[in-house]
């Protein structure tokens, strides 16, 4: 029998007392996969409104069916779907990535420009129109494509070569534009953010060809340090641009790695503790976490723009593989990860520094109003460690309660866990702490008289 691993002694100190500047997660959101035609939030959107998402992503993909005939639009679809995301109170974020059949009538992720671009501009204009002017949703961001280094692969109908795509990008952004001259236009979604598209953007908004408002990119990858690189080596390459210097950076999909998840219990929420606090650190702009929901695909739906091998694939992966991206699962069911945003969102307002951590023991804390939050993980990477013996300790003026939470990833319900409640004063003689798992959270919420 293995001998159990010895426990880490570590005392975080919390400087309640102080700030080191203001902190809000909450622009580090949510995204929608593109899945289907149904409103696939609905329903949860009572529930995602407790996590206080600035922005949900959402495909803007074929099967809205935005374009049935020359000059005819139809929005009911896609009004549903945005109807959710502002029921959460949130702002949609639009990926565009839909080929109407009358402006695409090949189905081939190489076909890319529509027949024709001046109609595809009109398309576009009323598209925007209709959900800002005529709808008022509010969409700020407006993404141009999804993995178009991709293709079907990506679950879109587009796979571009960097010319191609910097002529359909300029196309598109000056439609959105005449639409919402306010609007915030990027991209370009990539899979891979080294990818020859990503670099060619850059210097063809740089040269003022179009505008790049944000560079976007996916991240799939179980190692929070490898995300981490993807932000500094991009905002490297947007630094040899001085016209890019106001150029967002925004991660529109982030997960663990999907091909080769990882099952432990409690891996995943520490995952996205650790990854949201390494995007903080980086100053990244937004996030969207893909995703909210795990849903079953129609592959009825996909044969209309992707071709039968690529439909069927899709359909493959999405209807038969064991599936870890949504905060829920396609039964509904509420996975850890969503607690852990609901925590997310409570770090707002004055934020603490923290001292004694370490490369695996981390911490985030904030004021906002009368409350304090506090939330440490422990998370030993992909490799594994052992535990640590936790013990905190933060100053509190007379007459403060608080409650001390443990995220249990193995309870079928009530995953949150009320460890200890009661009166600040009890914690001079018997401080909060203990024994602290591999990948384990918990909740510390202060409240000043």
């Amino acid at each position: 029998m293995d001998p159990k691993p010895e426990s880490e002694a570590v005392v975080l100190t919390v400087d309640t007392g102080g700030a080191v500047g203001d902190i809000d997660l909450a622009r580090y959101s949510l995204g929608q996969g593109g899945l289907s035609d149904r409103p696939m939030i609905e329903p949860h959107t009572e529930q995602l409104a407790q996590l206080r998402p600035q922005t949900i992503r959402l495909f803007v993909q074929d099967y809205f069916n935005l374009y049935p005939d020359h000059g005819r639009y139809h929005w009911e679809s896609l009004d549903k779907s945005l109807a959710c995301i502002a029921a959460t109170g949130a702002r949609p974020e639009l990926s565009l990535c839909f080929k109407p059949r009358i402006l695409f009538p090949v189905v081939d992720q190489d076909a890319v420009h529509p027949t024709s671009y001046e109609e595809w501009e009109e398309l576009v204009f009323q598209l925007v129109r209709h959900v800002n002017t005529v709808r008022g949703y509010g969409a700020q961001y407006w993404e141009v494509g999804n993995e178009p280094d991709l293709g079907e692969a990506g679950g879109c109908p587009y796979r571009f070569a960097p010319a191609e795509y910097l002529a359909y990008y300029r196309h598109t952004a000056s439609a959105i534009l005449r639409a919402d001259p306010a609007a915030r236009v990027g991209g370009p979604a990539l899979s891979d953010h080294r990818h020859p598209i990503g670099s060619e953007l850059m210097a063809f908004a740089a040269d003022g060809e179009a505008p790049l408002d944000f560079f976007s990119w996916h991240v799939y990858d179980s190692s929070p340090e490898a995300i981490r690189r993807t932000v500094s080596e991009v905002r490297d390459q947007l630094a040899q641009y001085p016209a890019l210097e106001d150029t967002e950076t925004v991660i529109s999909e982030w997960n663990m790695s999907l091909s080769r998840p990882d099952p432990r219990p409690g891996f995943q929420a520490a995952f996205v503790l650790d990854v949201t606090r390494a995007m903080h650190e980086e100053r990244l702009s937004r996030a969207s976490y893909y995703h909210v929901r795990d849903v079953f695909v129609d592959p009825g739906q996909f044969s209309r723009f992707l071709s039968p091998e690529g439909a069927a694939g899709f359909a493959r992966y999405w209807n038969i593989a064991p599936q870890y991206c949504g905060i829920y699962d396609n039964q509904g069911r509420t996975r850890p990860t969503y607690y852990v945003f609901r925590l997310l969102g409570l770090i707002r307002g004055a934020h603490h520094a923290v001292q004694g951590e370490n490369s695996r023991v981390k911490a985030l804390a904030a004021t906002h109003g009368r409350n304090t939050t506090i939330v440490y993980w422990n998370f030993p990477g992909v490799s594994g460690g052992g535990p640590a013996e936790v013990s905190v300790q933060f100053p509190l003026p007379p007459g403060s309660t608080y409650r001390y939470v443990r995220i249990n990833p193995d309870a079928n319900v009530n995953n949150l866990e009320t460890l200890r409640a009661g009166d600040a004063s009890e914690l001079q003689s018997e401080p909060l702490g203990g024994l602290l798992e591999p990948y384990g959270i918990r909740w510390i919420e202060i409240t000043r008289p």
